[in-house]
């Protein structure tokens, strides 16, 4: 189950993370601006955010193998529209609203909520870093097989190719499939409690408003970073190859990085773990902004950008997991995740409107470190303590 998780997630975050490589083929293959194309990627994260508080209620519902199913469905038919798009609007509709839909079903908070079910408490950061690991080498596999079925086939072929590899991945949802051993799990601490009494318990504690908002700045950073990097380099002088290599190091680096912090979020705070990533990649961002551009710089960046890339959501979902158990994992992870996704929109988006108005990068670097310091700040302070819960204090 954990290496059918990882291998879903690892497609569906892989796609996206190589997004940023179709930015120029398409653009200029379609005569539309890169605002445009910023544009379709900006609504797909806020769609995702939108849709996973909802995606996340069905599968702690009904089961993640079927929301699983659905969404790797939705993510093949997003890339054949992507494909055949004439137009902004439908490659807005396929590219933003359909993939949006469909990695809120394939993504983070269904899988690692499925794991986090699944798997017992003492293995539970175990399970989140494997997946995450195996996530993030499907990530870095897939970044030369973009540059690759681009380079020798176009960005058409490209996109359906990954199209039919999505869909033919459809079986691996049934390992995730629940039953009544995952109903089991959360049964013994708290019975009782409905879906509507989780939410409002979770929204009334300081440290949910919190996270969604540190959550924020990880979407702005990472979605700026994986959309607009590649032409950014691009502008300055280095080679494709060089953004191409960007970004397979900030893939193969995430699988490390991802595991590490899963198992250091079971042995030490996770609020002070997430404090220290949003620090670091604020320091390595101001060091890549400020210091010579060179290839060597640019490796180094991602490298340590991607040790730290998605480490933040195995310790993000195993605080919630520690603070409101996990029977409603996924849900209240869901509303968490809509922080991000909104910070992605935001990095997406006003990346391409403040190239297009200034034709330079440099203010959107300079809020993403900002917002890296507000967030280390913003986790401080988490209460991160199990809420105890009388039972007989909880509504039919």
């Amino acid at each position: 189950m954990v290496l059918a998780g990882g291998i879903v997630m690892g497609l569906a975050l892989g796609v996206r993370h190589v997004q940023g490589l179709f930015l120029l083929p398409v653009t200029m293959d379609r005569g539309w601006s890169r605002e445009a194309f910023a544009m379709a990627m900006a609504v797909q994260n806020l769609t995702w955010g939108v849709a996973q508080p909802f995606t996340g209620m069905i599968a702690d519902r009904y089961g993640s193998a079927k929301v699983v199913l659905c969404g790797l469905a939705f993510y093949a038919l997003g890339l054949a529209g992507m494909a055949h798009a004439t137009s902004a609007a439908a490659f807005m509709w396929s590219a933003g609203i359909c993939i949006g839909i469909a990695l809120s079903g394939t993504a983070f908070a269904v899988i690692y909520g499925a794991l986090s079910r699944l798997v017992p408490p003492r293995r539970r950061g175990w399970a989140l870093g494997v997946a995450g690991a195996v996530g993030g080498l499907g990530q870095f596999t897939l970044v030369p097989a973009a540059q690759w079925l681009i380079g020798g086939w176009g960005w058409v072929s490209a996109l359906l190719i990954f199209a039919a590899v999505l869909a033919a991945v459809l079986p691996l949802a049934w390992p995730l499939k629940e039953t009544a051993r995952a109903a089991a799990a959360p049964g013994a601490a708290q019975p009782e409690q409905r879906l509507g009494a989780a939410i409002r318990e979770a929204f009334a504690q300081p440290g949910f408003w919190l996270l969604n908002l540190g959550f924020l700045a990880c979407g702005f950073q990472l979605a700026f970073i994986g959309t607009h990097l590649p032409a950014y380099l691009m502008d300055k002088g280095m080679r494709a190859a060089d953004a191409v290599a960007a970004l397979a190091i900030i893939a193969l680096a995430n699988v490390a990085g991802t595991y590490v912090c899963g198992i250091l979020g079971a042995h030490h705070r996770r609020k002070y773990l997430l404090a220290g990533i949003y620090l670091l990649r604020t320091a390595a961002m101001a060091l890549f902004f400020l210091l010579p551009l060179s290839a060597g710089s640019v490796y180094v960046f991602a490298a340590v950008m991607g040790f730290v890339w998605l480490g933040t959501v195995p310790l993000t979902n195993g605080l919630i997991a520690q603070v409101f158990g996990v029977r409603y994992i996924t849900t209240l992870f869901g509303f968490v995740f809509f922080g991000h996704q909104l910070g992605s929109f935001l990095g997406v988006w006003l990346g391409g409107v403040v190239f297009e108005a200034t034709h330079s990068y440099d203010l959107i670097w300079l809020g993403a470190m900002a917002l890296g310091v507000l967030a280390a700040a913003l986790h401080w302070p988490i209460d991160d303590r199990e809420l105890p819960r009388a039972r007989a204090a909880l509504p039919a």
